[in-house]
């Protein structure tokens, strides 16, 4: 990457499933080649509830040299320039009794809902986030593509979130809808509006952030309406591309 020709004043942030990825899913080798195009005129970081390990099966192992920036988990485990940055943990936020209230009361909501199929690990610990999968995370891929099928007509995650916020009102959590599966619980203030905070320090002039879940509710919402970015809504991978290639070069 040729420093003179990049613009360091500018960020694109991208969220991954589903702007970047097909949810869960690979990003193709046209995408991968595109960002790193994309790098040589604006730095980029990536956005993600997922942990480093979901983001690297996704973005490869290297994804944290290919990109400037990482903000695993909303941004809650950071990288930056290839180094880890910093990070928060919920357990020491919310303490031990609210953490397992909450994740007991999940499990036996859980354990009432009818499904076409059910898998494995329906409660994912991580860092700075609780992931609740009603269809378990071990599901294949065509078991996740039924699943969120299904959601779409029934409204599961949401129907179970609107049950959740009533359960723990005034406890500051947030529950936030995103990908095909699952939903993100978390501190109020930890959703993706965390990795501006270290952006701020880098002194960026303009934010751009892509996103593809960005209706309240979704777990992009926050981020995109955020007054310190410019947000941009995306359907697909391949908008996400199209649109970049708008936006930073055919005004070269």
């Amino acid at each position: 990457m040729n420093e003179d020709t990049v613009d360091t004043s500018t960020i694109c942030l991208f969220d991954v499933d589903g702007t970047i990825t097909p949810a869960r899913q690979s990003a193709s080798p046209e995408m991968a080649a595109f960002l790193q195009k994309l790098r040589s005129r604006v730095r980029l970081g990536v956005v993600s509830g997922s942990d480093l390990c979901k983001i690297k099966e996704q973005l490869g192992d290297d994804v944290i040299q290919k990109v400037d920036y990482v903000f695993s988990e909303n941004g809650l485990v950071a990288y930056k320039d290839g180094q880890l940055l910093s990070v928060q943990s919920i357990q020491a936020h919310m303490g031990e009794e609210v953490l397992q209230e909450l994740i007991n009361f999940c499990l036996s909501y859980m354990a009432k809902i009818k499904l076409p199929k059910k898998r494995g690990t329906f409660i994912e610990f991580r860092n700075g986030l609780i992931n609740v999968c009603p269809i378990g995370r071990s599901c294949t891929q065509e078991e996740r593509n039924e699943f969120y099928e299904l959601d779409q007509k029934e409204k599961i995650r949401e129907k179970f979130v609107s049950v959740l916020q009533e359960e723990f009102k005034g406890k500051g959590l947030t529950f936030s809808i995103g990908g095909q599966i699952s939903f993100d619980v978390f501190p109020n203030g930890w959703d993706k509006r965390y990795c501006l905070e270290i952006i701020e320090k880098d002194k960026y002039e303009t934010i751009h952030f892509f996103g593809d879940k960005i209706k309240p509710g979704g777990n992009d919402y926050e981020i995109y309406s955020d007054p310190r970015t410019i947000g941009h809504a995306v359907t697909c991978p391949e908008d996400t591309q199209s649109l970049c290639e708008e936006l930073f070069f055919k005004l070269s």
